[in-house]
């Protein structure tokens, strides 16, 4: 059934001195992250909507540090313009996340967002596109890139200033995997049990580095790949490290394909999206199982800090987009983007904003869990 995507009207005004305070779970997804980014735009609109921590891996990871920083320097006013001209940088930039290719016959500032064809974004019918992914078949960063070259380290260096990252009143959480050992390192933008802060650029370009395009980042002597393989986003320093009892997850990752890859590349994808989701669905199912035995009286809820889980996200929305639009940073699809999370973000307020302090508006087991027995 078609979704009908035209803008509720405003929740139920709540006084923010009052409201509970919510943490936001940011995946990352390349140029896709650019629904983030309209899903955030909304929800930093509701100035009854306190935010404690965020946590993001790749795209995430860039939302969350550029919205820390804008916030700092300006509130929620300043968050919103940050998080505009990263975006709007990051559309100057078209090899940040990929190749640069656009899908054939769109014009480099294309139709108004409200008119396109979403569709058109993805990037498969490109012959450059198809030449860069055999390609990257035979040859490693370290070789067709000596040099480390690196065009999303320039955006990234413009828009999170570190002093600012480090000042803002917004708990920031971002995953790299380690490379040797497959294990995610969460960075933090406070001090903790290091006794430093240890958030920054490089930590950052490391959350966003796809082995097949970029040399690994080295951080303390330790080789970093893109977060996503281990924690996508990663959950528990959200449970661990916030006082706050609200979870919202922007999802931007299918969980689900109709239809069942048969190409070379197609499969390539799909295997990228169930690896990219295995993190979070992991974490998940042990929320969906502490909760269970506590519901049953199996665990001392003293003991267990009980979530609220929420979750905004719009698979028919993204649903015809392949894996190869995740490289496209063509302006008109970021504004696209943008727009999809506005609307999703607005009809979760209008539908989920009064569950906020109360109830989880999110099943773990209905929406993720189906199967499980």
């Amino acid at each position: 059934m078609a979704t009908d995507r035209r803008r509720s009207k405003p929740a139920t005004t709540i006084s923010a001195s009052t409201a509970a305070p919510i943490d936001l779970a940011l995946q990352g997804g390349g140029s896709h992250g650019a629904f983030t980014w309209g899903v955030l735009d909304r929800l930093l609109q509701d100035e009854s909507l306190p935010i404690a921590a965020i946590s993001g891996t790749s795209a995430g990871a860039l939302n969350a540090a550029v919205l820390a920083c804008g916030w700092a320097e300006g509130g929620r006013t300043g968050a919103r313009a940050a998080l505009a001209a990263f975006w709007r940088d990051v559309a100057g930039q078209p090899a940040c996340f990929g190749p640069p290719a656009a899908p054939p016959g769109l014009a480099a500032g294309g139709p108004a967002p409200g008119v396109i064809d979403i569709g058109l974004f993805n990037l498969n019918q490109s012959p450059l596109y198809a030449w860069f992914n055999g390609f990257l078949r035979l040859f490693s960063p370290q070789q067709f890139n000596p040099l480390g070259l690196d065009p999303l380290r320039r955006i990234v260096e413009r828009h999170v200033q570190h002093d600012a990252l480090l000042a803002s009143p917004l708990r920031v959480f971002v995953t790299a995997t380690q490379v040797r050992t497959g294990q995610p390192r969460v960075f933090d933008n406070m001090v903790g049990d290091g006794g430093k802060a240890d958030l920054g650029i490089p930590a950052l370009l490391a959350s966003a580095c796809l082995p097949q395009l970029f040399r690994p980042v080295v951080i303390d002597g330790e080789p970093y790949w893109d977060g996503g393989y281990s924690g996508n986003p990663a959950l528990w320093p959200l449970i661990y490290r916030s006082p706050a009892l609200d979870l919202l997850l922007v999802r931007i990752n299918p969980l689900s394909r109709p239809s069942v890859p048969d190409t070379a590349e197609e499969i390539a994808d799909r295997v990228n999206e169930i690896t990219f989701n295995a993190g979070l669905l992991g974490e998940l199912r042990a929320i969906a199982f502490v909760q269970k035995l506590v519901g049953e009286g199996r665990l001392d809820p003293g003991h267990y800090k009980k979530l609220r889980l929420h979750m905004v996200a719009d698979d028919d929305g993204l649903a015809p987009l392949g894996a190869s639009s995740k490289l496209n940073t063509n302006l008109a699809f970021l504004q696209a983007l943008h727009a999809l999370g506005l609307a999703a973000a607005d009809r979760w307020l209008a539908e989920h904003r009064a569950d906020v302090g109360l109830r989880s508006s999110l099943d773990i087991r209905k929406t993720f869990l189906a199967h499980d027995t």
